[in-house]
């Protein structure tokens, strides 16, 4: 196939990438403003869509760790080529469609590495073009420490609000206001997303021009990549993800906006200070984390740890799964233009039976995001304040 019209389909199709992980991800930020009344749906995604947008600008050290870290090209790994690259995007556009059909917030930063890291090993036959400390070090690690960080932090957060904010003799205790406070601590996570998210499309853009030999600098992200990917991420999180939202908010609906505030606070936080450090890690892994110990932190509250487990192994599956799509692509490409034909024609035909059968099951719309609660999204259950007892004048 001509070198142009395959990095021309690998940009596109990286861009497509791009729009899911902005809808997949949207919850993230929202779900919770949203249970709690802080902001009406589309209010919500419409300015997480614009953070998005802004966060894409600010920073480009999360989108230089993966256009030159991961993967070893050279005598010591493998000839990074277009269509690896795009083997790699099908893995992880295939596990992202998979994972919205059934609300499930996994990682598409896992989803994105994992398809390479298949499509690179199956174009070596070998293990050796992954550069696994790397690996360990900017993906492995981040994601088994940052929602553990930031659960903490929404620990301590939510400990302190509370006993800030303490109710004396029934009165008002004031914590209405963290309502309010969920508009900016919602705002923070959406931008954070953008700063982090968006650079993993510009990274794998910039690695496809690098193979193409269209660009030689590997220490540059041009300004029309960070253009095009800001946008891509802020037109999927504008589509609200309506079915991630559903999960993750419609269990949270007992969560009190302080919770909210300490949980996305922290969130904002622990994401911020990654990005800064160049680690590409998940912001789904974290908001989950940082949920979870706003619920610790709340008096009478109760964390469904089995549901959280469930959560967990979906997180676990979700590198080796799009990596055996990646590598299954990889194969396919093997054959020449015929395999490049093939891996588009099936990719088509999975991304539209899945979203075919998600009308079928009944479609999820800003109208009827909190109707239900779906299973996986009651990670943290909170159980209502009594109300105050009278007290009798003897």
């Amino acid at each position: 196939m001509d070198l142009t019209l395959i990095v021309v389909l690998v940009i596109v199709l990286a861009l497509f990438f791009d729009f899911t992980n902005g809808f997949h991800d949207t919850a993230n930020a929202m779900a919770t403003p949203i249970a709690t009344g802080a902001m009406k749906p589309k209010v919500a995604v419409g300015l997480a869509a614009i953070l998005n947008l802004v966060g894409a600008f600010l920073s480009t050290a999360v989108a230089l760790t993966i256009s030159g870290g991961i993967i070893k090209e050279g005598s010591e790994g493998v000839l990074i080529t277009p269509e690896l690259i795009f083997a790699g995007l099908i893995g992880a556009i295939v596990w992202n469609m998979a994972t919205w059909l059934f609300g499930l917030p996994s990682s598409s930063s896992h989803a994105l590495f994992g398809g390479l890291i298949g499509a690179a090993i199956v174009g070596a036959w070998s293990l050796e073009p992954v550069d696994w400390i790397v690996l360990l070090d900017k993906v492995i690690i981040p994601a088994l420490l940052a929602p553990v960080i930031a659960g903490l932090v929404a620990y301590t957060a939510t400990k302190l609000a509370y006993a800030i904010t303490r109710r004396y003799d029934s009165r008002p205790d004031g914590r209405d206001g963290f309502r309010y406070g969920q508009i900016f601590s919602s705002s923070l996570v959406a931008l954070a997303h953008g700063t982090n998210d968006a650079q993993k499309t510009m990274g794998i853009i910039t690695l496809t021009l690098i193979a193409a030999g269209i660009q030689t600098d590997t220490g540059v992200i041009e300004p029309w990549v960070i253009i095009t990917c800001g946008l891509a991420i802020a037109l999927g999180t504008y589509m609200g993800g309506w079915r991630i939202i559903k999960t993750l908010g419609t269990g949270l609906t007992d969560v009190k906006p302080a919770q909210g505030f300490a949980a996305e606070t922290s969130t904002a936080t622990t994401i911020l200070a990654s990005t800064n450090l160049g680690f590409a890690l998940s912001t789904t892994q974290v908001a989950s984390g940082s949920v979870i110990g706003s619920g610790l932190g709340r008096r009478g509250s109760t964390v469904r740890w089995a549901t959280a487990g469930r959560i967990g192994i979906g997180w676990v599956l979700t590198l080796p799964s799009a990596a055996i799509v990646g590598g299954i692509a990889a194969a396919i490409t093997k054959l020449g233009t015929v395999g490049i034909v093939i891996d588009t024609v099936v990719g088509v035909i999975v991304i539209l039976g899945i979203f075919w059968q998600s009308r079928r099951n009944g479609a999820v719309t800003a109208n009827n995001v909190t109707s239900e609660v779906a299973a996986s999204g009651e990670a943290v259950k909170i159980k209502r304040n009594p109300k105050p007892i009278k007290k009798v004048s003897l």
